[in-house]
């Protein structure tokens, strides 16, 4: 009978632990979240492009399409060095422009001769791609590819057959060449060009491309590839080539209204909190003011404290930063654009090496049901996996994180668990000053994966957040206080 009894409490005491466990974990998830992959793309927060190709020795941006390959003869050419320089600037993925407007392409295509297996480079036995792809692989870079759908070389250009013959070299791209991370559309489409002799204009309608067709073939050949274009699906442009995300930016997204080419820049630059989508916003920029090389520019790289500013406003703006690393004539990237990088990324891990909050005493007005799952102080663990979250219903919310000694900060950063949701559009930062009085110090609007915040430096033992508007109850995975790196100059 006692071994009936305790068999009973103990069944019982698993059930309602269980039942316990499930309320416990149980915070109301939005429609919209990402995707495990889109996740993951997120938190590599900057990736890389490699533009390269005949344009780079005509000295043009566009090329018409009617280059002889023969000019395409990269003299040293090591895709290593541009792996190697990507990722000590802090780049986790490189896209390589494998066909441009001009139609030449850096891999043997079977179903063109305006390519690299023409050109002088290896006797027209080179595969760049390939180079690119084993490159990038070895240094444990995650791979991506740009393919224009424009192209001003093809004589079918603008007709039906030039489809088919798009969708051939996404083939040969997407089956040659091992696991891709993310295919790279633009919206340059049309306009004059050589078209295999044609030398015109031609002008194409806004559903040429049969965008829904072709993204399906993607993801039938890639099933875990990401996809960018101006409407995603997966990841979209910004709406400029500044490399800025909006002050308010959402993940959430409707691409069914964007049409790939004639978007509303406003649009893409914001986001929208009424989405139907999840999709990432990318910031592309080259860090020279030309996509391509060119000689006359080797002295106008962008500083490292331009890039920290560029930093600031694209992953510090909810978004992924795209940086243009064009490599030169010898096929090697210019040690002006790998200092400067390199000295970016020095500034950025010295400015962000020292989180001045980092296991801080953290109170707050409301934490859901009291239980530590949902503790105040899982925002300064410096864990994304562990939240604060309130209880139902609770919107409007404070929390005050206490530090041990007089702290001086100019530097805040912030995340949301956005696993269950983009939430948070509008926030409040305060600090106690002096004389013992609550001071606003920031008052901004979305949050999302990171959000971080440039201010004036404050001393202070207390730090206040506070929630003022959400769509769903409020969460916070993070929240942590920097120091910049004397290095930097920029201010917003």
């Amino acid at each position: 009978m006692k071994n009936i009894l305790t068999t009973i409490l103990l069944s019982t005491l698993i059930l309602s632990c269980s039942a316990r466990d499930e309320k416990v974990n149980d915070i109301p998830t939005n429609k919209v979240i990402p995707s495990a992959n889109q996740y993951k793309y997120q938190q590599m927060e900057m990736v890389g492009f490699i533009h390269f190709t005949v344009n780079t020795f005509t000295d043009k941006e566009w090329g018409y399409g009617d280059e002889d390959p023969k000019i395409f003869n990269p003299t040293n050419l090591a895709a290593e060095q541009w792996v190697i320089a990507a990722k000590e600037g802090g780049l986790k993925e490189l896209i390589l422009t494998t066909k441009h407007h001009d139609g030449f392409c850096l891999w043997p295509s079977k179903y063109t001769e305006h390519s690299v297996k023409n050109s002088l480079y290896k006797n027209g036995k080179g595969d760049i791609v390939k180079e690119f792809v084993d490159a990038c692989r070895k240094h444990r870079l995650k791979v991506g590819f740009y393919l224009s759908p424009w192209d001003r070389n093809h004589k079918d250009y603008g007709k039906p057959e030039y489809i088919v013959y798009y969708r051939n070299q996404l083939r040969e791209l997407l089956t040659n060449y091992g696991e891709i991370n993310e295919i790279w559309f633009d919206g340059a489409n049309g306009g004059d060009g050589y078209y295999g002799g044609a030398n015109e204009e031609r002008v194409i309608t806004k559903d040429y491309y049969h965008w829904d067709e072709t993204i399906k073939l993607v993801k039938e050949l890639q099933p875990n590839i990401l996809i960018f274009s101006d409407a995603g699906p997966d990841i979209h442009w910004i709406g400029n080539e500044q490399g800025f995300a909006g002050k308010t930016f959402w993940s959430t997204f409707s691409y069914d209204s964007v049409t790939i080419g004639h978007a509303d820049r406003n649009y893409l630059n914001t986001g929208d909190p009424n989405g139907k989508y999840w999709v990432i916003g990318q910031c592309d920029v080259s860090i020279r003011p030309g996509w391509f090389y060119h000689k006359s520019q080797d002295n106008q790289v962008k500083s490292p404290q331009e890039l920290v500013d560029i930093y600031y406003k694209s992953v510090g703006r909810n978004a992924v930063l795209l940086l243009n690393l064009p490599p030169d004539r010898n096929g090697l990237i210019h040690q002006n654009d790998v200092n400067s990088l390199k000295d970016f990324k020095s500034i950025i891990d010295e400015t962000f090496k020292t989180n001045l909050a980092l296991n801080a005493k953290v109170t707050c007005s409301n934490y859901r049901l009291k239980d530590n799952h949902f503790s105040p102080e899982n925002i300064t663990d410096n864990d994304l996996s562990s939240y604060w979250a309130t209880d139902d219903g609770v919107i409007k919310s404070e929390l005050t994180i206490k530090l041990d000694t007089l702290t001086t900060f100019d530097r805040i950063l912030l995340q949301e668990p956005i696993k269950f949701g983009q939430r948070i559009s509008k926030f409040e930062v305060w600090i106690k000053n002096k004389k013992n009085e609550w001071k606003q110090i920031a008052n901004e609007t979305t949050i999302g994966y990171k959000r971080l915040l440039r201010v004036s430096p404050v001393t202070t033992t207390k730090v206040k957040i506070k929630i003022v508007d959400a769509n769903n109850l409020p969460a916070l995975s993070n929240v942590g206080l920097f120091l910049a790196s004397e290095k930097e100059t920029k201010q917003d």
